[in-house]
């Protein structure tokens, strides 16, 4: 008979109470899903499911320029190396990550069936394919390795994963987050890059930055499927405390739809374009057919998905006698068209989960992003000082060639070699290895060019890398320059607008100071408003605008003949506009939208403002990471309404737009001109019917054209715009410009060369045209730069090379015919280019 077991007498029972035991246990479970699952790092932004997935394919070298590989090839290494758990939780994980109605910020691509805005369900993992987004590319990996960040065992100790990605970017708030863990929830909305940029760098340059300006520089979130913010108090209390309860709803628009061939046949209809983020679309069509279908919901007749791919619109046909807005309101109370974000900020900070305000985790990010910056110059200035120790002991060797031949002739062996090396000529032991190993190349003439050349070069880094980290000032200046990168590659624009409680949009600092304020509920007459001043609006070099006083507007002080050199940081009034502070000041961006300001809230130069303010900062935060960004910029009078607006892209493509179209512009902007591919804005110009349009490309040639409804036709706001000119491979667009039958254009090329030819002088053409040779140029690789009209009393300012500038009376500028070169000022020297050009107007000037 066997002997029984006795699990008492080896010593290895330990007596717990079961309380205890179930408490201890519980909480370790507790934990590990917290940490391990549910809740994402306050540094990377991401939960470790979504950290492996994209770890995994970086391994697997699935770049945005790679071709797509399969979603199994994906998940299955994600389970092999880093994640032991269910397949399918690891690519549900990965879809949300492409899915852009998901994903603010998508930070995988894919290819395939991921799903729709219906709750569709994507395909099998063995149809879809997915490779790394670019910006999860380089915001997450572009720096990834063990001298940036630190990395653990996996799950069975046989490969290292990275405790957390080196995130250039706060993903937590781009992208936002949710998930469920034991005891406790977080649910993060997402936000806009532009915004979240401009806040961490207010904060880089102000720490003590107060809760109401971090609140204008980011707003609110701004969701992938759009929608609208109601109210500001919910974001106020999500931002200042960690927790609040923020009301979204859909996007509804009223119009009359026809249902037949009669006009009592029109009916009202509201139409859907947007929806809440994370509703379904198909699942609210079915509640509100339900909602119709059991007498719960009156006033529609029907209700029709016309969504396609160009956006969603969903009709509900009214009733004939059905009032829109008492059927919205009931749609609203009903449907989850309009329905409740709860926000709670809460993420791993040191392991530990932690309720956090933005403030708070935007320096929680930008503590991290300081530390991996740290140790990223570390690690790179420890590499090259050891090529620096290298390629001296090279260097010395090539000097003492030699001595270094003479050794390695008489040395009977490598090891004898490396002795004497060090012995007799002071080499290390590296340096002497190195020589050892150096092939007979190196010591032809040119490879001691490169040697010298690097050596150079790598010092150069090295006082770089020294300043980085010796100086935090500079280290954070890196650090904002890199975020501006950021920003201008991938910042788009605003999505989510923030409206009040009746449906209005007003500017986000006025919802804040009514947030903060409560004012008291007093009836104001509908007629106090304030009554229009007369004012001169002067606009600088530098992109600056200010008020003054009529009485108080000294004209422009001329410059001399022979014009004057300045530094690119001094400023002075370019133009001075009298206008009234009920006008609106219109300002053209690069991206093909306007934007308007009353010139009434443009700041007043007084004794301590004798600046004025950035025009650019008059532009909502997420137009405003380019500080030239704004192309040109116009009073809207009475006088302007009447005329027509003409645009030139960097393509070629020309339109004209009357100024009549630029009514009623948002916050958010006016669409005034589309794109095709990478194409932007370059020039404008103010026309009317009569007028001649001059086209100039950068080798010279010159279309001139009527500006009539044949040649250059008034266009929709949405329209592209036709091709004004004929461009050969080497060209670009270098001008345009407005003129009148007896006008001159003053032609100014990237050295220097100007001169001014008389518009009669050029044949006209038609549309598309190549144009006429309008300047010879005095050198080969000359280009012409820029075009402007001739105005009397008028000057041109030319940025040079150098941060310079030149103030230079047009009237300077000799006159030449087509075939003339031009000529050079005396202040622009032979080695001097030309970067950019302006034009100093007169007092009262065009």
């Amino acid at each position: 008979m066997a002997k029984q077991l006795n699990l008492l007498s080896g010593g290895q029972i330990v007596p717990t109470a079961l309380h205890q035991e179930m408490q201890q246990s519980y909480l370790e479970y507790a934990m590990s899903v917290i940490v391990g699952r549910a809740l994402p790092d306050v540094r990377d932004g991401l939960k470790p499911v979504h950290r492996r997935i994209i770890y995994a394919m970086h391994e697997l070298g699935l770049t945005p320029e790679r071709p797509y590989r399969k979603c199994a090839r994906v998940v299955g290494d994600v389970l092999g190396k880093y994640h032991p758990h269910g397949d399918q939780s690891v690519y549900d994980a990965l879809v949300r990550l492409v899915q852009d109605f998901s994903s603010r910020y998508p930070l995988l691509a894919g290819h395939g069936n991921f799903g729709s805005i219906d709750n569709d369900p994507p395909a099998a993992m063995r149809y879809t394919e997915t490779r790394l987004a670019e910006l999860g590319n380089q915001a997450l990996l572009s720096e990834i390795g063990t001298a940036t960040v630190d990395f653990t065992g996996n799950f069975d100790n046989s490969q290292q994963e990275p405790v957390v990605l080196p995130a250039q970017l706060p993903i937590l708030l781009l992208n936002g987050s949710s998930g469920i863990a034991v005891g406790m929830a977080t649910n993060i909305p997402p936000h806009n890059l532009g915004e979240l940029v401009d806040g961490l760098i207010a904060l880089i340059d102000r720490p003590t930055l107060s809760d109401d300006k971090l609140l204008e520089l980011i707003p609110g979130p701004d969701f992938p499927t759009g929608g609208e913010i109601v109210g500001i108090q919910g974001i106020r209390d999500a931002y200042l405390k960690g927790r609040g309860s923020i009301t979204v709803r859909g996007v509804v628009s009223v119009e009359t739809v026809q249902t037949g061939k009669t006009r009592r046949s029109q009916r009202p209809a509201l139409i859907v374009s947007e929806f809440p983020f994370q509703v379904s679309k198909s699942g609210w069509i079915e509640k509100l057919a339900q909602l119709v279908n059991q007498g719960k919901l009156d006033g529609i007749s029907d209700i029709r998905d016309e969504s396609d791919r160009s956006g969603i619109r969903v009709v509900i046909e009214l009733k004939r006698e059905a009032s829109p807005q008492k059927v919205l309101k009931q749609i609203y109370r009903l449907t989850a068209l309009q329905n409740t974000f709860g926000v709670i900020m809460l993420s791993l900070v040191d392991n530990q989960p932690r309720q956090l305000s933005l403030r708070d985790t935007l320096q929680a990010f930008l503590d991290f992003r300081e530390q991996t910056l740290t140790r990223q110059y570390q690690d790179e200035l420890h590499k090259l000082e050891s090529r620096l120790h290298l390629l001296s002991g090279l260097l010395k060797a090539l000097d003492h060639l030699d001595a270094v031949i003479d050794i390695l002739r008489h040395a009977p062996d490598g090891t004898t070699a490396k002795v004497q090396f060090q012995s007799r000529l002071d080499f290390s032991e590296e340096q002497a290895n190195a020589i050892l190993a150096m092939p007979m190349r190196r010591l032809t003439g040119m490879e001691r060019d490169k040697l010298k050349a690097e050596f150079e070069d790598l010092s150069q880094r090295r006082q770089v890398l020294q300043r980085l980290l010796g100086d935090r000032h500079e280290l954070l200046k890196s650090l904002k320059k890199e975020l501006r990168q950021l920003k201008r590659k991938f910042a788009d624009e605003r999505r989510t607008r923030i409206v009040t409680a009746d449906g209005t949009v007003k500017s986000e600092a006025v919802q804040f100071e009514e947030a903060k304020q409560q004012p008291l509920s007093v009836s104001l007459p509908l007629d106090l408003k304030p009554q229009a001043e007369p004012t001169v609006l002067e606009i600088t070099q530098r992109g600056y605008g200010r008020r003054l006083l009529p009485k108080n507007a000294t004209p422009i002080e001329p410059v001399s003949p022979q014009g004057e050199l300045l530094e690119v940081t001094e400023d002075f009034p370019l133009q001075q506009i009298p206008s009234q502070t009920d006008h609106e000041l219109l300002m053209f961006v690069r991206d093909g939208k306007v934007y308007s300001a009353p010139v009434g809230e443009i700041a007043k130069l007084n004794g301590r403002n004798d600046r004025g303010q950035p025009l650019v900062g008059l532009l909502p935060p997420a137009a405003q990471g380019d500080p030239d960004a704004i192309v040109a910029q116009f009073v809207a009078d009475e006088v302007l309404r009447e005329k027509q607006v003409v645009f030139l892209t960097q393509a070629g493509r020309i339109k004209r737009l009357p100024f009549a179209e630029m009514t009623n512009i948002t916050a958010r902007g006016l669409t005034v001109l589309k794109f095709k591919g990478d194409d932007g804005l370059h020039g404008i110009d103010v026309a009317q019917t009569g007028q001649q349009a001059i086209v100039a490309s950068s080798g010279g040639r010159l279309l001139r054209m009527p500006v009539d409804d044949e040649q250059l036709p008034v266009l929709g706001r949405t329209a592209q715009g036709y091709q004004a000119v004929r461009l050969r491979k080497t060209e670009t667009i270098a001008g345009l410009s407005i003129v009148d039958d007896g006008d001159e254009l003053v032609l100014i090329t990237q050295r220097g060369y100007c001169k001014r030819l008389p518009v009669a002088e050029l044949r006209l053409g038609e549309r598309g045209a190549i144009g006429t040779q309008g300047l010879r140029f005095a050198n080969a690789s000359d280009r012409l730069l820029a075009i402007v009209r001739a105005i009397p009393g008028a000057e041109l300012v030319l940025e040079l090379n150098g941060d310079r500038l030149l103030r230079l009376p047009m009237s300077s500028v000799k006159r030449q015919g087509k075939d003339g070169t031009g000529q050079r000022p005396k202040l622009i020297k032979s080695k001097d280019t030309v970067i950019s050009s302006r034009i100093c107007l007169p007092t009262g000037g065009e």
